[in-house]
């Protein structure tokens, strides 16, 4: 295991993985990026402003200063969203290198394409990253920032990314690490058990679930990846509006549809606790929210 960070201490996880939670589970409909394809509606431009800047701007120049590390000439982005990630990449790379942005929903690239210049390369793509549109060997690199841990089928979009990749290309991604350095998903977990104490919504399980570093290394040698490693990352990022952050954690994730499926949910009353919570807990008016992450780089 590599440390990119001087601070970054590599452990181990009791690995859990948790399948999405969709309606295309309950209605036997297609399981391909299905949580992923809750961010639909008004929760991308939610996602984009409020949680954009906090808990995904620091990560997105990380790896975007890993994926282009190589001098790549053709770089495809998947779970891309609201283009923030790929706002980084068209910054870093050479002018003349190809940037295609994917993503499941055209509403989270509608945001995506409102952030670059019509003369700037960038193709925005809506797929599937399990079942990706593109020929073998077309891309030097893959880039996905915190999109695996939504895929229905972990194993085969490792299989996709291996196929578009050129003979020595890199995949590059990262996911959460768990609730115990995430203090942000584990208290709007927990608060929203605390509202709904008898169906709790299980969003924020999700993304936080899936972390185990040898597990996950793996499944990317089974899928035909070499040279894998490892990298904790640590971040710590002040919150201007711990109130704001609440309302992003709810309106700008598909948190905000499971409460509204509930009967008599009121979001307003969720969205004060968790401010409270963060405020009394984690002090974020007078200290940083301290995240952790953890970044894989593959050959």
């Amino acid at each position: 295991m590599q440390h990119r960070v001087g601070h970054a201490l590599m452990r181990h996880y009791d690995y859990l993985e948790l399948l999405p939670l969709c309606e295309a589970r309950r209605t036997g409909g297609p399981m391909h990026d299905t949580t992923a394809g809750q961010f639909t509606g008004a929760i991308p431009d939610h996602y984009d402003r409020t949680l954009g800047p906090v808990i995904f701007a620091d990560y997105a120049a990380d790896i975007a200063r890993r994926a282009v590390a190589s001098s790549p000439a053709r770089v495809l982005e998947t779970a891309a969203g609201t283009g923030i990630v790929t706002r980084h990449l068209r910054d870093l790379l050479p002018v003349e290198s190809k940037l295609t942005a994917t993503d499941l929903n055209e509403a989270m690239l509608d945001i995506a394409r409102a952030k670059f210049g019509p003369k700037e390369q960038v193709a925005f793509t809506a797929a599937d990253a399990t079942e990706l549109p593109f020929s073998d060997g077309t891309f030097d690199v893959v880039v996905c920032q915190y999109g695996v841990m939504f895929f229905s089928e972990k194993p085969r979009s490792y299989r996709e990314v291996r196929r578009v990749l050129t003979r020595n290309g890199r995949y590059v991604f990262n996911v959460w690490d768990s609730h115990a350095h995430n203090a942000f998903g584990r208290l709007a977990h927990e608060t929203a058990a605390l509202h709904y104490p008898e169906d709790s919504p299980p969003f924020f399980q999700v993304p936080f679930g899936y972390r185990d570093i040898d597990a996950i290394k793996e499944s990317l040698t089974d899928a035909g990846f070499a040279d894998i490693k490892a990298s904790v990352v640590r971040v710590n990022k002040q919150v201007a509006d711990p109130a704001l952050f609440a309302r992003g954690l709810v309106y700008g994730t598909p948190m905000i549809d499971q409460i509204r499926s509930r009967g008599g949910a009121n979001p307003e009353r969720l969205i004060e606790a968790l401010t409270d919570a963060f405020i009394h807990e984690l002090d974020l008016r007078e200290r940083p929210l301290q995240m952790q992450a953890i970044v894989f780089e593959a050959a």
